[in-house]
């Protein structure tokens, strides 16, 4: 995009833990940006600016003045860029907002959870570029204005010439986007990873520590090999994000915990205060992504005419928490044995994986 001297002009939509994070870091590496969110996280950043840490230990400060907070697309003025990083049942009202409100020539980058957001985008933009992106670190909020980063990685995003206007932007901002030509492979690979999400949820438990537990690593083991079991079935290439190719993963994750620790070190590479983002919608009596993560996985088997039947009780045991009921601390080994049983009085996904 073309913009002469002056600052690329950032918009980011769904100022929550993640936009918050990736926004102010672009301020602070000179973008000029505008959040879009929620007035309480708009009050936080007029009173108490934005810090921005990470588990390496940087330690971005960025003055409230620095970036511009509204709680309405309109006050965002002509953009180059707008990040979209709503919760994906928001994606398709942020879709008309745009449509009505986006200048031509902006590009969009949908930052989202699920494989669908970028698409649907899509259909409500047809005369933009609209580029999956992929955010595959944790964010937590750890005070008024503050976010952390609690894990690695860098941002993915589907490879587009338009990405060169604003690359820069983000490598000086410490965060550079890594592009793929075949995106969806990137997403499902993403998506395996995310299925810890409920488990997490479930647990109530810090993740490192939680990963730290062999009982709920089978959980999640047992989640991962159905979605990846269905895969491979239906011929669905999984992109590599790990040091572990994809369909080993399960495996790791079986291993006794003195061998997880060698073995899977890069996995325990966490804060330790850090949580899935579905334990924070649930603490805050939000609406999770369960139906955008594990319930990709219960489609992608009723598209192939068959179950995913551990996919399908972790939706279920986390919409029971949405609504107050069920159980919110399982231990491990509770967790492991009811998702078992769910596994033998439903049908067989498709080929099973080893053990």
């Amino acid at each position: 995009m073309s913009r002469g001297t002056r600052p690329v002009r950032i918009t980011v939509f769904g100022a929550g833990s993640v936009g918050c994070y990736i926004g102010g870091r672009l301020a602070a590496a000179g973008a000029e940006v505008t959040l879009i969110g929620r007035e309480r996280i708009g009050a936080e950043i007029r009173e108490h600016g934005l810090q921005l840490t990470d588990l390496h230990g940087a330690d971005v400060q960025v003055d409230a003045a620095a970036v511009t907070f509204a709680t309405d697309f309109a006050a965002a003025g002509t953009t180059d860029l707008v990040i979209v990083s709503v919760k994906s049942a928001d994606t398709a009202g942020v879709g008309t907002v745009l449509a009505w409100a986006l200048d031509s020539g902006a590009v969009v980058m949908s930052a989202q959870n699920g494989l669908g957001n970028a698409d649907a985008l899509r259909e409500s933009l047809p005369g933009h570029v609209v580029l999956a992106a992929m955010v595959p670190f944790n964010v937590v909020r750890r005070g008024p204005g503050h976010f952390h980063q609690g894990s690695g990685g860098g941002l993915e995003i589907e490879r587009h010439r338009a990405v060169s206007g604003f690359a820069s932007e983000f490598e000086a901002a410490g965060l550079p986007l890594h592009q793929h030509d075949d995106f969806r492979a990137v997403q499902w690979a993403k998506l395996l990873l995310n299925l810890n999400n409920a488990v997490n949820a479930l647990s109530d438990l810090p993740l490192r520590e939680e990963l730290s537990q062999r009982s709920f690593r089978r959980a999640l083991a047992l989640a991962q090999r159905e979605a990846l079991d269905l895969l491979t079935a239906r011929g669905i290439a999984v992109a590599k994000l790990t040091p572990v190719p994809p369909h080993r993963i399960p495996w790791l994750l079986s291993v006794p915990d003195w061998l997880f620790r060698r073995a899977g070190s890069r996995m325990l590479a966490i804060d330790p205060h850090a949580r899935s983002s579905m334990w924070d919608d649930l603490e805050a009596g939000r609406r999770t992504e369960v139906d955008w993560i594990s319930g990709e996985v219960v489609r992608l088997a009723a598209a192939a005419g068959t179950d995913a039947p551990v996919n399908a009780r972790l939706v279920t045991l986390i919409r029971e928490a949405e609504a107050g009921g069920g159980e919110r601390r399982w231990t491990g080994n509770a967790l492991v044995a009811d998702l078992r049983s769910q596994q033998a009085a439903g049908k067989p996904s498709a080929k099973r994986q080893p053990e």
